[in-house]
């Protein structure tokens, strides 16, 4: 029996001839076999395209996400190094003071002797204990004799900032849970960022993150009186370092337990929280040379 097969008829427009062509179904059927395997390898390249495309997606936000934690990586080596030099500083300081003031640290136990590769970790810890133990000890009887040297502004009669009294000292009710607590300073409402002035010539005795105060700001300034400034965005002074009257410490800002942009400003006795306003409704605008003789900004009133 004869194949089967299809005619293909092509005329000439001008001479008006018919070629016919004959394609028999095997014939078509190995075109329609080539198309599906053509289909199919098309098919098979684009997935790999669109595969190898993921890839490099993936790729790059791999990458972005190691230079981001590269990045954060040596924020982290300049927040050591800059612990590393406050940590030198304090242990100068420290040393300073035991032999202004005539304070030895507690005898260590005796040690076995040290190879070379304990030295260095020795060392620091020798330093943070002998620190630890300054800090610990009479301070504020050390600083009560060391302030009359060069304190001209012991008391903090200066407002901090200048913005609008928002919480008083003494009895409130809070503003998260609406029950009744005792509030142990002022809250002074001003925009993020508002330059805080440290009321009286002193020590900074912390600066750091302090629970619900957030960023806190404590200064020492003899005779068992402290002042602290709380729920800053910046602290511009490190433990250890005087600090006169008027002097910028520090930016406010929202942190820890807030509602929103303010600084809470404690006065503090013997460690207990007094109300300041014994001290600030003394206070006046006025003009002031720092001892330093730079002129600083207008003193604080509201």
């Amino acid at each position: 029996m004869d194949n089967q097969y299809f005619v293909l008829e092509l005329a000439h427009s001008n001479s008006g001839r018919v070629k016919r062509i004959q394609v028999s179904y095997k014939a078509l059927a190995y075109i329609l076999g080539a198309c599906l395997l053509l289909s199919a390898i098309v098919f098979g390249a684009c997935s790999s395209y669109l595969r190898m495309f993921w890839k490099v997606s993936n790729y790059n936000q791999l990458r972005a996400d190691f230079d981001h934690l590269r990045g954060r990586y040596q924020k982290l080596q300049q927040v050591s190094r800059q612990h590393t030099q406050q940590m030198a500083s304090l242990e100068t300081l420290a040393s300073e003071v035991s032999v202004a003031y005539g304070i030895s640290p507690p005898a260590s136990p005796d040690l076995a002797p040290m190879d070379d590769d304990n030295v260095t970790a020795w060392n620091t810890q020798e330093s943070i204990e002998e620190y630890n133990f300054l800090k610990a000890a009479s301070f504020s009887r050390i600083f009560h004799n060391y302030a009359h040297q060069w304190q001209s502004h012991s008391q903090p009669n200066l407002w901090p900032v200048v913005g609008l009294l928002r919480s008083s000292f003494g009895r409130r009710s809070d503003p998260f849970s609406g029950e009744g607590a005792f509030h142990t300073g002022i809250d002074i409402a001003v925009p993020s960022g508002t330059p805080v002035h440290v009321t009286a010539d002193g020590v900074v005795e912390s600066a750091g993150w302090r629970g619900g105060y957030g960023k806190l700001v404590i200064v020492d300034h003899g005779n068992g009186l402290e002042t602290c400034y709380a729920h800053l965005s910046q602290l511009l002074v490190v433990p250890g370092e005087e600090v006169r009257r008027n002097e910028i410490i520090a930016l406010t800002g929202t942190t820890g337990h807030t509602t929103g942009p303010h600084i809470h400003y404690e006065v503090r006795v013997a460690g207990t929280a007094v109300n300041p306003y014994r001290y600030l409704r003394t206070s006046a605008p006025k003009t002031e040379v720092a001892s330093t003789g730079k002129t600083t900004h207008n003193d604080l009133g509201l």
